[in-house]
């Protein structure tokens, strides 16, 4: 019955315009000629219907204005659209914020994050921003600012400054358009339009150089640039953000100047990555001794040397450390300076004493363990990733607090290696960041191997009786809801609990560099702080904390702060890799369930186990899957989590994929070598298009074979 109505409507209105011939009535002449005949009337419907569009946010206000510029020439039209866009967006902004409030937080979600920031920090002038730069629909600003806490007054004096010259440009347009007496190739090719036009294109850029003029006096006005720079380019710490942004920096003829105030290579190379990576090598070997059997092989108890463990752990660091050594990124042409760097201004750094001055400053200093504040922790000579690494004693019974991907991993690491080891964490479950299959896989394997996993335990105290290191765990017992304690003795503790950005002691809170609730540094999508020239990269601006991410944000930052005047480019997120070294391993990309379901994002799972690849079986490693969550009904990969022998090696091939817009049907038509790990990508595609294959075509190629037997 709605579309009976809809269609009769239309037949109605399209009847009525060809009976009253009503394009006499919608042409340009007709209206110029009333205007001239009635102007105050023609005005006023004019102005009436733009207030009625605008704040009935119908799109179009900009084709509207044109049209009046057409009608009433630039200064009247400019007059005339100029309060009505004011006052239809101000009626607007009044509807959204006590009719629509739901409806458009709902709707235009993805906008209010942004825009509660931008008001927060910038108040007013960041609406003005916004009616300068036509970027976000005009209409979809009035809905969102609705539901801000912006005063309406405010909102309405803002946007009748803020539009006014965005008005001006698009009312010239059509006042030029409407002046044209004949369309012909001469009137259409008249200089005064095609100047209209030319102002209309590149009044955007235009809008967006005299913010960012603005913003900059208004941000650098107590720090005066200096008239000569010493360095194009201070990075402050070397790590993995600082190594790679200083050596683009440098390859492109910079002169830039590195900044350490400990040891090159960051907490990579030196306490994450390369030493806890050598420790779980010999940790699995340990294992794979104990599965040899399974192979055939008989083999004695192995006797674990941990010291020589240790050793060969400090050794491997040596070994990779001139990579990342000063003399090296010297020889690159990088000026490595060993000290603890102070940011005095937006353009001087002070180096024990020594003043550098700059026009580009990189913030990389990374991040360190985070210690939690409970009571008798700090009574003990409790571990982290950073100081392990000095250890040359086996601890018989370690307490891992934590069970994200460092806990994880090292707790099993020293279990393999001889320790009772337990894991306590608040979380429901192991390595959060994981879907709950994924999770509870790696559980029921730490738990086979000997590991105890406490989920659910909020450590309340640590004291020491006779000797003897105790943690106080409280839990809630799920079936009575009754609060319950447990007691666990220990030797050692291992605090595994995330990570804290290193921002003391540089000078930040003298300048507002603003802080993130996580601690980071605040950066836009460019990565630069709210100074434009002081940018952030790698565990220090986050949001991700990987060696390879901080590697990929290290691009963006030493090519904006260089070559930023004539192109930015936003740091790119949408395909993230990482991966757990457990055994097995978990590696991810693109959104996990948890993530689809977070952001209601319609998705289908296909799953491949791979105690069914002949390669792991031949191996004796037949444990794990490949999970790959796709837009139903299509092959496009959302995402992607493998858990098994490899899994972060087996990855790279969705990474690659998802970068490139390839589908499960490209991987599916790739030849794979025989027998390998990877295989289990295609073996997954092929899940996927055996559950996808057309049933109604098949069957009746299914009676054409039988119709061919004949």
């Amino acid at each position: 019955m709605k579309k009976i109505a809809l269609l009769l409507v239309i037949a109605l209105i399209v009847g009525s315009y060809l009976f009253f011939d009503g394009q006499k009535y919608l042409s340009l002449d007709f209206f110029q000629n009333l205007y001239k005949q009635e102007p105050l009337l023609t005005a006023a419907v004019y102005f009436v219907i733009y207030v009625i569009g605008t704040s009935l946010s119908f799109p179009g206000a900009a084709l509207l204005t044109i049209i009046g510029g057409m009608i009433f020439g630039l200064w009247v039209g400019l007059l005339l659209v100029s309060f009505a866009s004011s006052l239809g967006a101000t009626l607007a902004f009044l509807v959204s914020r006590f009719l629509l409030r739901d409806w458009v937080q709902s709707k235009f979600a993805n906008y209010l994050g942004a825009v509660n920031k931008g008001i927060e920090k910038d108040g007013a002038f960041y609406l003005f921003s916004l009616r300068l730069i036509p970027v976000v629909p005009f209409w979809v600003i009035n809905l969102v600012m609705g539901i801000t806490p912006m005063k309406a007054v405010v909102f309405y004096l803002v946007s009748q400054v803020g539009m006014l010259a965005g008005t001006a440009v698009y009312v010239n347009a059509g006042a030029e358009l409407g002046a044209v007496e004949e369309f012909s190739t001469a009137g259409i090719l008249s200089l005064p339009l095609l100047l209209s036009f030319a102002l209309l294109a590149i009044f955007p850029f235009i809008a967006r150089a005299i913010v960012g003029i603005v913003q900059r006096r208004k941000v650098y006005k107590n720090y005066p640039k200096p008239s000569f720079f010493d360095t194009n380019m201070v990075v402050i710490g070397a790590g993995s953000g600082g190594l790679v942004s200083s050596y683009i920096a440098a390859a492109v003829k910079a002169k830039v100047t590195l900044i350490e105030k400990h040891k090159m290579g960051g907490d990579c190379l030196n306490t994450g990555c390369v030493p806890s990576k050598a420790l779980i090598k010999a940790a699995r070997t340990v294992n794979d001794i104990h599965k040899a059997k399974g192979l055939g092989i008989h083999i004695a108890e192995p006797t674990i040397d941990f010291p020589a463990v240790m050793e060969r752990v400090r050794q491997v660091i040596r070994n990779i450390e001139p990579h990342d050594s000063v003399e090296r990124y010297n020889s690159l042409g990088v000026d490595c300076l060993q000290g603890e760097a102070t940011i005095l201004s937006p353009w001087e750094v002070s180096v024990d004493g020594k003043t550098i001055t700059t026009r580009n400053i990189v913030i990389a200093t990374g991040a360190r363990p985070f210690i939690p504040p409970i009571p008798g922790l700090d009574q003990l000579d409790y571990l982290t990733s950073d100081n392990l690494w000095g250890i040359n004693e086996l601890p018989k019974r370690l307490l891992v607090l934590g069970g994200g991907p460092t806990g994880s991993e090292l707790a099993q690491a020293f279990s393999r290696l001889g320790s009772k080891v337990t894991i306590v964490m608040r979380r429901s479950h192991l390595m959060p960041r994981e879907d709950q299959d994924v999770s509870e896989f790696i559980r029921q394997k730490f738990i086979a191997e000997g590991i105890e996993v406490l989920t659910d335990h909020q450590p309340v105290s640590f004291e020491i009786r006779e000797g003897e290191n105790t943690v106080l765990l409280e839990t809630t017992d799920k079936s009575t809801d009754e609060n319950k304690t447990k007691e666990i003795s220990f030797d050692t503790v291992l605090v595994a609990l995330g990570r804290m950005a290193n921002t003391e002691k540089l000078g930040l809170e003298n300048l507002g560099i603003e802080l993130n609730a996580t601690g980071t540094v605040t950066v836009d999508e460019y990565l630069r702080s709210r100074y434009p020239n002081i940018y952030a990269c790698g565990d220090v601006a986050g949001p991700y904390q990987f060696t390879h991410t901080a590697s990929h944000q290290a691009w963006y930052v030493a090519v904006n702060a260089l070559f930023g005047r004539f192109k930015k480019f936003k740091v790119d997120y949408s395909v993230i890799p990482w991966a757990t070294f457990t055994d097995p391993e978990v590696a991810h990309v693109g959104l996990s369930e948890a993530d689809a379901k977070a952001k209601d994002i319609p998705y289908e799972i296909t799953k491949y186990g791979m105690d069914d690849l002949d390669r792991a079986i031949a191996d004796n490693m037949a444990e794990g899957f490949v999970k790959v969550l796709t837009v139903p009904g299509k092959d496009k990969i959302l995402g992607a989590t493998i858990v098994g022998y490899h899994a972060g090696d087996i990855l790279t091939e969705f990474v690659t994929a998802m970068k490139q817009g390839l589908g499960l049907k490209k991987i599916l038509g790739t030849i794979h070598s025989y027998p390998t790990l990877s295989e289990a990508n295609k073996f997954a595609a092929g899940e996927w298009s055996r559950a996808h294959a057309p049933q109604a075509i098949l069957r009746w190629v299914e009676k054409y074979h039988g119709w061919q037997r004949k």
